[in-house]
Order: C-alpha cells, then structure tokens, then sequence
C-alpha cells in the first residue's frame, strides 16, 4: 500500500537517481582496489581513481542532503535516506583511506589473502549496485533486498576470516624472520581493509531498515 500511494506524491528531488549514483561511485572505487591489491595495471592510476570516485561520492553526498532540505514530500523517512547514503559514504571513504595507506607506506606487493579481500570488496560493490534500483519499490522488491543484504552479511564474515588469516600469517613470518616494520605495515594494511567490508554490513543495515519499515 506504501508504494503505491509513494508513487502519487510529488517530489522535487530523485533520491533514487542520486543513490545508484553513490553507487556507480562504489564501485569505480571497488574495482580499482581489487586491481591495485591484484598487482594488475598501473599502481598510481588506480589510486587516482579511488581518490577521484570518492570525490564524486562527496558530490552526491552534498546533492542529497540539499536535496533532504529542500524536498517537502521524500520517498523515505529524511533520517533514513541520509542514514542510508551517509553508510555508503563511509564504505567508499575507507576505500580511499586504505588508498592512502598504501600510498603512504610505498605497499607495491600483495599477501594472497589481501588480494582476495580486494575481490569481496568488489562483489560488495555490486551488491549494493543491485540494491539501489529495487529501492524504486520497496514492497514489491523486498525479499529480493533482503536476499542481498545477507550476502552483504556473509561478504563481512569472510572478509573477517582472510584477515585473522593474513595477520596470523604475518605473525608467523615475524616469529620465523624478525621484521617488526613489515608486520606493522601489513597489520595496517589488513586492518584499513577490513573496515571496508564493516562500513558494507552498516549498509546492508540500512537497506534492510528500508525494508522493513516499507516493505
């Protein structure tokens, strides 16, 4: 009954249009991370193009919350719409500081279960690509989004594993050929990735919220 009477009221803003373009954002940055991680393509170019998909998120962010203001009648609940791309923002802003970390700490080279994060991270990307269009109709695409979100879930939880995994590693490799900055810098490394796939489980949160409220 929500959507059909959401689909007669006036709106003076597409938040719709500027989620999935959040979104598109996403995953320019994801799919750079998982070729930077990868050792695929040129180091610099892929963190040029983290920096510049977060930048273009920022823009969005500012649209939307212009948008918020102005917009008498919004699809969702103000709170939710910026608590839902104000998640997404965080997901993309840990993106660019793992960016920068790499950066910083001249990382050229990759251990295997860091690479495989950079692929989860874009799965999550997609993900969420997926999501943002069938927010056009909650009621009708609810189970559809859930169904998504629990693989949100499931992406953290493995991403959680690679990284004791990898730090396990790491810790063993210190034990056997003492590297304190090594260890420090990859413990850095897995830690700024992991918080990537934790700011994917608080969207997955949010769209399930949408969900449940309007589904």
């Amino acid at each position: 009954m929500f959507g059909w009477f959401q689909r007669l009221l006036p709106h003076s803003g597409d938040f719709f249009v500027l989620f999935e373009r959040h979104a598109a954002a996403l995953n320019g940055a994801a799919d750079a991370l998982a070729q930077l991680t990868a050792g695929q393509g040129e180091r610099d170019a892929h963190l040029r193009t983290i920096r510049d998909r977060e930048h273009d998120a920022d823009e969005v962010i500012r649209e939307t919350l212009h948008e918020v203001r102005q917009t008498f009648l919004t699809p969702f609940d103000r709170g939710a719409i910026t608590a839902l791309i104000g998640s997404m923002d965080d997901t993309i802003d840990e993106m660019n500081r793992s960016a920068s970390a790499i950066e910083l700490l001249e990382v050229t080279t990759f251990d295997p279960q860091m690479k495989q994060i950079g692929v989860l991270v874009q799965d999550a990307a997609r993900l969420i690509a997926e999501a943002m269009p069938l927010l056009r109709d909650v009621e009708r695409n609810g189970r559809r989004l859930h169904a998504l979100t629990a693989k949100l879930v499931k992406l953290e939880g493995e991403v959680d594993v690679l990284h004791d995994t990898g730090m396990r590693n790491a810790f063993q490799a210190q034990k056997a050929k003492p590297d304190p900055l090594a260890f420090m810098v990859a413990r850095e490394i897995y830690k700024n990735l992991e918080r990537i796939a934790d700011a994917f489980e608080d969207v997955a949160n949010e769209i399930d919220s949408l969900v449940i409220d309007h589904g």
